[in-house]
C-alpha cells in the first residue's frame, strides 16, 4: 500500500513540475498545399511557452487540426527553451537587440513599476519569461514569428556581470573598479 502511494506522489510532483509552464498561442493560420487532387488545408500555430522564472521558448506546429498544431507547437517550444538572466526588479541587465529574418527587436531595462511596454508577440515572450519592467520596440517586420524569434535572440544575448568577469578572467570586484 505504501509503495502505490509513493508512486502517486511522484506522479503528482511530476505533474506539478509540468503545470508551472504557461503556454500562449500567438497566431493560428490556415495554410494550404497544392497537391495532385487539389488543395490540402492545414493549420500553423505559433506558441510561446514559459515559466515566468527566466525560461521561455517559441515553437511552431503544423497539423490538419488546430489542437494538433498547438500541441506540436508546445512540444517544439519546450525543445528550444532559453534561460534569461533577470535583475532583482525583474528587468534585464542592459540594452540589447535581436534580429530574426526582417524583424529587429530593441530592448531597454526599465525602472520598477514601469511594466512591460511592448507589443504583439514580443510582449508575450517577455511576459512568459518573467520580465516585469522593460521597454521594447519592434522594428522592420510585423511578422509575429520573426518578432518572437528576434525577442528570443535578444534575451539570449543578455550577459550578467559575473559572466563578463569570468570571460575576462578577473574577479567581480575588479570589474566594478
Amino acid at each position: 500500500m505504501a509503495k502505490s502511494s509513493s508512486k502517486s506522489r511522484k506522479k503528482n510532483r511530476a505533474r506539478d513540475k509540468e503545470s508551472n509552464w504557461q503556454e500562449r498561442v500567438v497566431q493560428i493560420r490556415r495554410v494550404s498545399k497544392v497537391v495532385k487532387g487539389g488543395k490540402k488545408l492545414s493549420f500553423r500555430a505559433i506558441v510561446v511557452v514559459g515559466n515566468e522564472k527566466g525560461q521561455v521558448g517559441v515553437g511552431v506546429g503544423k497539423a490538419a487540426d488546430v489542437i494538433g498544431a498547438v500541441r506540436k507547437g508546445v512540444a517544439d517550444a519546450k525543445k528550444q527553451l532559453v534561460e534569461v538572466a533577470l535583475t532583482k526588479s525583474n528587468s534585464i541587465n542592459h540594452v540589447t537587440q535581436g534580429i530574426a529574418g526582417g524583424a529587429k527587436v530593441f530592448m531597454r531595462p526599465a525602472a520598477p513599476g514601469t511594466g512591460v511596454i511592448a507589443g504583439g508577440a514580443v510582449r508575450t515572450v517577455l511576459e512568459l519569461a518573467g520580465v516585469k519592467n522593460i521597454l521594447a520596440k519592434q522594428l522592420g517586420s510585423n511578422n509575429p514569428l520573426n518578432n518572437a524569434r528576434a525577442a528570443i535572440d535578444a534575451l539570449e544575448s543578455l550577459r550578467t556581470f559575473s559572466e563578463v568577469a569570468r570571460e575576462r578572467g578577473i574577479s567581480l570586484e575588479q570589474l566594478y573598479a
